[in-house]
C-alpha cells in the first residue's frame, strides 16, 4: 500500500490538472470575440478615420475594430510598431498585418482578414438649393447626379449650374468645377456627371432674383432663370403683366459692386412697341413701372426694397420726374 500510494496520489494530481485544463480551453474557446460589423461595402483604398474589423485566427486577443489614426496608421496589441494602411485596399491591409506579426515573432504562420467595417474617410457635402442638405460617405461609385439624389433633388429655387470643390492632392489648394444644370439633365455630355470619390464639396447656389414692382398686377421677387433670357419684358410678364397704365419709361436700380445702386432709365413704350431692344435683367436688379402717381409709389418702391434714405430717394425721384 505504501508503495502505490504515491503513485495514485500522482495520478489523482495528473488526472485533475488535466480535467482543469481541458474545462479552461473549452471556456476559452467559447468565450465570444469583438464584435466585428460584417456589412459588406465595397473594396474601397483605406483612408484616415475609417474603422476596420481584424480577424486573426485562433487568436482572439489580436481580433478586433480598429480605426485608423490621423497619420494612417494602425496598431495591434503586443506589436511594437504601427503600420501604415492609409491607401492600401483591405486584401493588401490583410498582408501588411500578417508579416508584420511574422517579424515581430508573435504568430508563425497567422491567417489574417481585414474587412471595412464603417468608411469615414471619404466626404461627400451637398448643400445650398437642394431640398436635403446632407453628408454622405463616397462607398462605392458615386457620381454627381446621385449626390443631387442623396440630397433630396434640386430645390425650386436652383440656380443654373452647380459648383463643385474639390481637394488637388495634398497641396491644401482646391479645385473647382462648375456645371451647367440644363445640359447635365439633359444628358448631353455624360462627362458632367462627375465621377465623386471623397472629399468634395457641392454647393447649388440658388438663382439670381430680380425685383418688380410699381404699376404691375403682382409685384415681387422673381428668379432669373438662365443669364441673358430674363428681360424686362418677361419681368413684367411674371409680375402678371402691366396695371392700368402703361408708361412711356420704366427704371432699373442696379447695384454695383460696393452695393450702390444706379439708376437706368429704360423707354419701355418704345420696346413695347419693338422700335427699341428689350433690356436684358441681371440678378439683384429693381425693375420700377411707374403710374401716374410716380413720386409716391417710387419713394416707397426704392426706399422699402433698396434701404436708401429718404433724401437720397428724394433726389432719385427729382431726377427721374424732370
Amino acid at each position: 500500500m505504501r508503495v502505490f500510494m504515491p503513485f495514485r496520489g500522482t495520478l489523482a494530481a495528473c488526472l485533475l490538472t488535466t480535467l482543469w485544463l481541458s474545462g479552461a480551453l473549452a471556456q476559452e474557446s467559447h468565450r465570444p470575440l469583438p464584435y466585428i460589423d460584417q456589412t459588406n461595402l465595397p473594396q474601397q483604398q483605406i483612408g484616415r478615420e475609417d474603422l476596420l474589423g481584424i480577424t486573426v485566427y485562433d487568436s482572439p486577443e489580436l481580433t478586433r475594430t480598429v480605426r485608423v489614426n490621423a497619420d494612417g496608421t494602425i496598431r495591434l496589441p503586443m506589436m511594437k510598431s504601427a503600420m501604415k494602411v492609409a491607401g492600401l485596399l483591405p486584401g493588401e491591409v490583410e498582408n501588411v498585418i500578417a508579416e508584420q506579426l511574422k517579424a515581430e515573432q508573435l504568430l508563425v504562420d497567422p491567417f489574417v482578414t481585414v474587412a471595412v467595417a464603417e468608411y469615414h474617410s471619404r466626404p461627400i457635402s451637398i448643400n445650398g438649393a437642394v431640398k436635403m442638405p446632407t453628408i454622405f460617405q463616397a462607398i462605392g461609385t458615386v457620381r454627381l447626379l446621385d449626390a443631387i439624389a442623396r440630397g433630396g433633388g434640386l430645390a425650386s429655387d436652383a440656380g443654373g449650374e452647380i459648383i463643385i470643390t474639390r481637394p488637388n492632392g495634398d497641396t491644401g489648394v482646391q479645385s473647382t468645377q462648375r456645371v451647367p444644370v440644363k445640359a447635365l439633365y439633359d444628358g448631353s455630355d455624360p462627362q458632367l456627371n462627375v465621377l465623386l470619390t471623397g472629399g468634395e464639396e457641392i454647393r447649388v447656389p440658388p438663382a439670381g432674383t430680380v425685383v418688380v414692382s410699381g404699376n404691375v398686377k403682382e409685384s415681387g421677387v422673381f428668379p432669373v432663370q438662365d443669364t441673358g433670357t430674363t428681360t424686362v419684358l418677361t419681368a413684367i410678364a411674371q409680375a402678371k403683366g402691366l396695371g392700368d397704365f402703361v408708361p412711356t419709361l420704366a427704371y432699373i436700380y442696379r447695384p454695383d459692386d460696393q452695393g450702390i445702386r444706379h439708376e437706368i432709365v429704360v423707354e419701355l413704350k418704345q420696346i413695347r412697341s419693338r422700335k427699341k431692344p428689350d433690356v436684358i435683367l441681371q440678378p439683384r436688379d429693381l425693375l420700377y413701372i411707374p403710374n401716374n402717381n410716380v413720386a409716391k409709389n417710387t419713394a416707397t418702391a426704392i426706399q422699402v426694397l433698396t434701404g436708401l434714405s429718404a433724401s437720397t430717394v428724394s433726389a432719385v425721384i427729382y431726377a427721374q420726374t424732370r
